[in-house]
């Protein structure tokens, strides 16, 4: 009974749901919830799923399939062409470095034969691209200089893959062990005819992208049924990673493949919207199968062996990203957290592992030892990330900057911005064309450096920090505008202004409603719900077009905000009572559009002129 399919799917299920939020809680990764999970409901702790996590592995692999797809519908053939200097330069550099130390340094030290030892290089030298990607994503990276060259890298190193398992086969002896070893539909074939087959089924899934897919796709969304579209969305997915397969090529880079072409059609979104939660879900069970094949008896055998390799290994890893990120010039910060992200070993070093234990080309208490350094590495990595997100970048980055950058702001503006993003920028922008400077900060070092082409006196540094905001001039400044993205660090630098120098006026960001209570509690009246202002904007462009007159429904739109911002500090000191912040948000929600509804009768008894009293006269004289 325990060993059904429901049964199965519960333990999963439950462990994800448990552990995933509590590792939130603490501020953790969700992929270290996932890796957790699969500890615990490991056959080495709790022993509630099948032997090393195996069971679920391959169906869970698919969730990798599926990333590399969404990833594909969001790069366009042109953005990816642009990127061929990262992914090629970038990514064959760090590739032939890893490998080339690794295996220099273990044919020193360790009694392995050559070809051993040159598996074990290019199978660490391959990162995880399932928890960098998803990591990038969850911490808002992805579209970052450190998120572009990692892609670029990941990218590579997934293509890399191929000719890396062609390669392992030339090695063994010829004593091969299992009859499934890598075969594919164009085996038997010459080398030349396979290399043809190959490139003609990349062309194939590009030209049937655009000419029978979309075209497929069409004739689904016409019969306006949603679970049908979904299926398509699937079927497309796994069929090219079928295909793909059966040339011997990866199931994921086929995936991305597809993906590309369907970056273009009007179809992207929706793809995106229905492969999205299969993605999630997989990748979930990805990450747990992956804890749940840590073997520990092989880990306690000879614990020494295992934890100094995975240490030295990381670090030559690490050491030699630090070197490429150097070489394309990224700024410190970004070179660390570029160092720290990629240093893992990843997902397609357990395929090679394994494939080249069916060859005997290494004995499989090696093989087993070297995949326990994969698991380990790939669940060390958010702890990485962790610890110089915490303890590493906010000192290294700003005192290395120290010395270069703010200790020599010699501005001495009335006006002080922090954070200068989408949204910041807009404030500067208008600030500047109306002649008032101001002194801006951002920790974006990439940021900071595009802007400065670009015209802005922008400083680089953390405004979390009390010397920043003196070195800036606060002490003599009449205005500070909190925009910075991150709502938890607005909300702590407000928090710090206002207590160090109260004679300041601030502005502050607010994301939603949420924010704003947070900023009231703390006594900032001045907040700007920015989802709130383009909201209205684009109610009163709606009015408008339903008949009502530009200056009425401005005004109507107008007297939304001034209501609505009352209703939030109203409702500001009922937030942590959940039944009464209900009962209070449905009343004011009435009394604001009693309030709307006599605002608009009156203007209309009053006959309106303002703005259009052209028509409205016009109008007048008709009747």
């Amino acid at each position: 009974m325990t060993d059904g399919f429901f049964f199965q799917a519960i333990i999963y299920l439950l462990a994800a749901v448990i552990c995933v939020p509590v590792a939130k809680k603490l501020g953790l990764s969700s992929i270290l919830g996932y890796l957790f999970a699969g500890i615990i409901i490991g056959p080495y702790v709790l022993g509630l799923i099948g032997q090393e996590g195996q069971d679920i592995m391959h169906f869970a692999e698919f969730g990798v399939v599926m990333m590399l797809f969404l990833i594909g519908l969001e790069l366009e053939p042109y953005k990816f062409w642009r990127m061929r200097k990262f992914i090629l330069g970038m990514g064959s550099l760090q590739l032939a470095l890893t490998a080339g130390v690794l295996f220099t340094v273990c044919s020193v030290v360790m009694p392995w034969p050559w070809e051993t030892t040159f598996i074990i290089a290019v199978a660490l030298t391959l990162s995880s691209t399932a928890i960098v990607m998803q990591t990038l994503k969850e911490k808002g990276l992805a579209k970052t200089s450190m998120g572009r060259s990692s892609f670029a890298i990941l990218l590579f190193q997934d293509i890399a893959v191929i000719p890396i398992l062609a390669i392992i086969p030339l090695l063994a002896d010829g004593h091969v062990s299992g009859n499934n070893i890598h075969q594919s539909l164009i085996s038997s074939f010459p080398n030349w005819l396979q290399t043809i087959i190959v490139f003609g089924t990349i062309g194939f899934v590009y030209i049937s992208g655009r000419y029978i897919i979309i075209p497929l796709l069409h004739i689904v969304a016409k019969t306006r049924l949603q679970e049908m579209f979904t299926a398509s969305a699937l079927l497309l997915v796994m069929g090219v990673s079928f295909i793909m397969q059966l040339v011997g090529l990866s199931p994921a880079l086929g995936a991305f493949i597809a993906g590309m072409v369907l970056a273009n059609s009007e179809f992207r979104h929706e793809l995106e919207g229905d492969i999205a939660p299969f993605k999630g879900l997989l990748l979930g069970l990805f990450f747990i199968g992956v804890g749940a094949s840590i073997n520990f008896n092989i880990m306690m055998a000879d614990p020494v062996f295992i934890i100094i390799f995975t240490t030295i290994f990381n670090s030559i890893k690490f050491l030699i990203l630090l070197v490429v990120g150097k070489i394309y010039k990224k700024s410190s910060d970004q070179n660390l957290l570029f160092g720290f992200a990629l240093s893992q070993a990843g997902e397609f070093g357990f395929v090679i592992f394994g494939f080249a234990l069916q060859l005997n080309l290494m004995p499989v208490d090696l093989s087993n030892q070297m995949m326990a350094v994969i698991a380990i590495s790939m669940v060390g990595t958010p702890f990485l990330l962790l610890i110089n997100e915490k303890w590493i970048d906010p000192y290294f980055g700003v005192k290395e900057h120290n010395k270069n950058k703010y200790d020599h702001i010699e501005e001495n503006n009335e006006v002080v911005i922090a954070g200068f993003g989408n949204f910041g920028s807009t404030i500067g922008r208008l600030l500047k064309a109306n002649g008032i400077p101001a002194t801006i900060l951002d920790m974006d070092s990439d940021r900071v450096d595009s802007l400065r082409k670009m015209g802005f006196k922008v400083y680089y540094g953390d405004a979390s920090r009390l010397e920043l905001l003196q070195a800036a001039g606060c002490e003599n400044a009449k205005l500070f505008i909190s925009a910075i993205d991150n709502p938890q660090v607005n909300l702590y630098v407000s928090e710090l202004v206002k207590k160090h120098f109260p004679h300041l006026k601030i502005l502050a960001r607010a994301r939603n409603r949420n924010d704003a209570f947070d900023l009231i509690n703390m006594g900032i009246n001045d907040f700007y719900r920015e989802n709130l202002y383009s909201a209205v904007n684009l109610g009163i462009d709606a009015l408008v077009e339903m008949g009502h007159r530009r200056y009425t429904a401005t005004r109507q739109g107008q007297r939304f905000i001034k209501y609505d911002e009352a209703a939030t500090r109203r409702l500001a000191t009922d937030r942590h009572d959940k039944q009464m912040l209900i009962a209070g948000t449905l009343k004011e929600i009435e009394i604001q559009e009693k309030l709307l509804r006599q605002d608009l009768y009156a203007q209309l008894g009053g006959l309106d002129h303002s703005w259009e009293s052209a028509e409205r006269r016009k109008e007048e004289n008709e009747n």
